[in-house]
């Protein structure tokens, strides 16, 4: 089995953000959230790099997935084997 018990994580993965920029309509909560991830353009929509977020900012990332009042981020695991 590849999960590491109890956690749900596999190995060989990362999480990154996404947007989805046809639903974005910029509010800009996901900055305020998690600025060390995601920068907002000059008209205020959401740029997003390839960087996986770090460990220590996944609760973060969830939380402004969350809280995306237009569901426009998206928090993606992938596989890197």
């Amino acid at each position: 089995m590849s999960a590491r018990a109890g956690t749900g994580l596999r190995r060989g993965g990362s999480h990154h953000l996404r947007v989805n920029p046809i639903d974005c309509v910029a509010h800009g909560m996901c900055h305020e959230l998690l600025p060390e991830q995601i920068a907002l353009d000059e008209w205020g929509y959401p740029v997003i790099g390839d960087d996986p977020v770090p460990p220590g900012l996944l609760a973060l990332a969830r939380q402004a997935v969350q809280t995306c009042p237009t569901r426009a981020l998206l928090l993606e695991r992938r596989r890197t084997e």
